[in-house]
């Protein structure tokens, strides 16, 4: 998450005087998310991940550079003068600010963590000491300054994010980095912003110690440092908790309930470029007397489509007690934590909340949209389900495939042709012994995982799309195969398809990648 406001802490920031070097001893002692794994072992690594160090620690008891590493920027323990000038370029990182001397030993000031990048790449994310997200029990801090590492909302949005080359992007309140690192692998310029400068700072330590390109930095609230550009991406994990005024400023976002995710989703529209993509993590209020979809349709700017999933819902007691935890109050003054649940729930009461939702927001500004030629598309639903990321070729394809389906009749989607989504299967549900099943399921292995029940001229039909007859001569020969009325089915199916081509099991002949060794159109 980032930030909307800041006070200064104490530590002085590194500066990436020396950042190729120091980049260059930690490849070579193998200080990466692969080498990691390899010197942990798997449960290790994933208590790492939890914040949970004693396994790692235990793990990392020899002298070899990569456990120096491991101990001095992970597990933030000193380590031996002579130990560290053997893994690092002790020199250059004392004196830009890497770590500290002290006595004997050394000291990180920052936590370095490996990151592996979509295409292998090795990348390090740096955030304050401690503050590596992970951890059953949170960050535990109440520094409004701080600035976080890697945690799953950061994954989970750049695993979403729509990866086509763009002129510029946006990653708006951009705490340690993460989504600038993986916008500059695709974006020609990246602009990221944080009122909180030392966020903007660990951006730039991100970028130079991972060897990305330079951002541009830009201190503000929001959409003020940026008004009047346009981007073909905008991402953003911004300070989405919705509280009485915590003043966590890297988690909260300052505005009352869910205000800052709605202001920032219904101005980002103004800011994307026709057909570029705005994606943002968020929470919403479920209120009384008020369907919650309704809520988000109405944060969709216009010229937009839009595509929202919800993956979580909690009530506002287990809210209450996920973010009292993370800030550490549960382990404070037993009577200051009930006053402090008391002024949570008393602020949902008061506003009639008796949820909130947690998801995805994608936009895609349409100049079809805009111009009113066409209505926009405002998916919104629940997907609680599992899924495989990274999902921003899926995002795109939503999208794309909702253009087809506007574009057609029934008619017209008759003419076509369609090929079965190569990662669809077919499951038969009934009695064992039967001699037919009493439905059929079409379950996605891939993406988002769906699955839908078919009627036996559904399943018969998507059996035979492989792009070779179109969809009207397919029914047809169905009709003569089952005995049934041909223009019936013409008549009745067409609905039917649509919702197989929007949730991706049919691929349209126009949608499909061009085959290996054919130039793209």
């Amino acid at each position: 998450m980032g930030s909307v406001s800041t006070t200064s802490l104490t530590t002085s920031l590194p500066v990436p005087a020396h950042a190729d070097r120091l980049r260059g001893a930690l490849l070579a002692a193998d200080f990466t998310a692969d080498g990691l794994l390899d010197l942990l072992g798997a449960p290790a690594y994933a208590a790492l991940a939890r914040s949970e160090t004693v396994p790692a620690l235990r793990a990392t008891r020899g002298d070899s550079p990569l456990e120096t590493l491991v101990r001095l920027f992970l597990l933030q323990e000193p380590v031996a003068y002579e130990r560290a000038a053997a893994a690092l370029p002790l020199t250059e990182a004392l004196a830009d600010g890497w770590a500290v001397r002290d006595g004997d030993a050394v000291r990180a000031t920052v936590d370095v963590r490996p990151y592996g990048g979509p295409e292998g790449e090795d990348w390090f994310i740096v955030s304050d000491l401690g503050c590596a997200v992970g951890g059953a029990s949170g960050i535990g801090t109440k520094d409004e300054g701080v600035v976080l590492g890697v945690g799953g909302a950061s994954t989970t949005l750049a695993g979403i994010t729509v990866r086509t080359p763009v002129g510029a992007a946006l990653d708006l309140g951009t705490g340690s980095g993460i989504q600038a690192l993986h916008a500059a692998q695709h974006a020609t310029r990246v602009t990221a912003t944080d009122l909180n400068p030392r966020a903007l700072e660990f951006t730039r330590l991100t970028l130079a110690l991972s060897g990305a390109h330079e951002a541009e930095l830009l201190e503000g609230s929001l959409f003020e440092p940026v008004d009047g550009a346009s981007y073909g991406l905008i991402v953003s994990n911004p300070p989405f908790v919705i509280s009485p005024g915590s003043g966590l400023t890297y988690r909260d976002g300052g505005m009352s309930g869910d205000d800052l995710c709605r202001t920032l989703v219904q101005q980002a529209g103004d800011r994307l470029e026709d057909g570029g993509y705005a994606q943002f993590l968020a929470n919403w209020q479920h209120v009384e007397g008020e369907e919650w979809q309704d809520r988000l349709r109405s944060w969709v700017p216009r010229g937009c489509d839009a595509w929202i999933v919800q993956r979580e819902v909690q009530d506002v007691t287990q809210y209450t007690e996920l973010w009292l935890r993370d800030s550490g109050e549960h382990r404070g003054d037993p009577e200051e934590y009930r006053r402090a649940y008391d002024r949570w729930l008393d602020a949902f009461e008061a506003s009639g909340t008796k949820a909130i939702g947690f998801g995805w927001i994608t936009l895609r500004r349409s100049g079809a949209v805009a111009s009113g030629a066409v209505e926009p598309s405002v998916v919104i639903e629940e997907w609680p389900h599992p899924v495989e990321q990274p999902l921003g070729d899926t995002v795109r394809a939503h999208f794309e495939r909702q253009d087809y389906l506007r574009a057609r009749d029934d008619a017209a989607l008759l003419a076509d042709r369609f090929t079965l989504a190569p990662e669809v299967v077919q499951e038969q549900v009934g009695l064992p012994g039967a001699e037919d099943p009493e439905h059929v399921v079409l379950r996605q292995n891939r993406g988002m995982r769906r699955a839908t029940r078919v009627d036996h001229v559904g399943a018969g039909f998507a059996g035979v799309c492989d792009g070779t007859l179109t969809a009207g001569r397919i029914l047809d020969a169905i009709g003569q195969l089952m005995g049934e009325d041909p223009v019936m089915l013409r008549d009745r199916t067409p609905q039917a398809i649509r919702l197989l081509v929007e949730e991706g099991f049919l691929i349209p002949e126009s949608l499909l990648p061009p085959a290996e060794g054919a130039p793209a159109v």
